[in-house]
């Protein structure tokens, strides 16, 4: 009984670390679009997330049968659980990488950046998708000490993100409101997409030791 369990618990995280990889490729997608006006890479993007929905319930069907047939308790229990909203963390980043494919879409043949703040969402893309590779390797391992140094590797998206206020307020901006609300948004959808994968790195830090961050930090000083 519990080798199946951990058998199975190993292929649900494997589906949810193969989702990190799939909306890691949705956010590179859009943010070329948004960056290059690809109007039929932004439509991609959106025909394509159907297929992460459909995998997010497979892996929640995987949580349910793991739950049914494998009766966990304390530790295992606290797994499967996590994994439920380790899946809801993965289909908010995919669904933050659709938003950004539609801005690009809705502005279309129009680039949405100006040329000021392209630059930081080249890196904030590029971040972006790092992390999303980053949530993928400490779902594999369960290392819970590789998931406490990808918490710190969203201090640069934060960093970028504040930096583009600094742009939008400065008297130069001359490019409007609608421009300065679209990149307002958009820096909004990085950031949280971000924070998604920060939040799965503390959920594995929580299936592995049982404790938060917090308090490991805590117990360690």
């Amino acid at each position: 009984m519990r080798d199946a369990y951990q058998e199975q618990m190993a292929a649900l995280n494997a589906v949810l670390g193969e989702m990190c990889e799939t909306v890691g490729a949705e956010m590179e997608q859009a943010t070329t679009a948004l960056l290059e006006a690809d109007l039929e890479l932004a439509e991609q993007v959106i025909t394509e997330h159907d297929r992460l929905t459909k995998r997010s319930a497979e892996a929640e069907e995987q949580a349910f049968e793991l739950l049914a047939l494998q009766a966990p308790v304390a530790g295992d229990l606290r797994s499967i659980v996590s994994g439920f909203q380790l899946v809801n963390e993965i289909d908010r980043m995919g669904a933050l990488a659709l938003h950004v494919a539609k801005i690009a879409r809705r502005r279309h043949p129009f680039k949405v950046l100006p040329d000021e703040v392209a630059g930081y969402f080249t890196e904030m893309g590029r971040l972006a998708v790092e992390l999303a590779a980053g949530a993928h390797r400490v779902l594999e391992s369960q290392d819970y000490h590789d998931a406490l140094a990808l918490m710190e590797d969203d201090d640069a998206m934060d960093d970028l993100h504040r930096h583009l206020f600094t742009v939008m307020m400065d008297r130069d901006w001359q490019h409007g409101v609608a421009a300065a609300v679209d990149v307002t948004l958009l820096g909004r959808y990085y950031e949280r997409f971000a924070d998604h994968a920060v939040s799965i790195a503390r959920r594995v830090v929580f299936q592995a030791t049982g404790k938060t961050p917090e308090q490991l930090t805590a117990a360690n000083a």
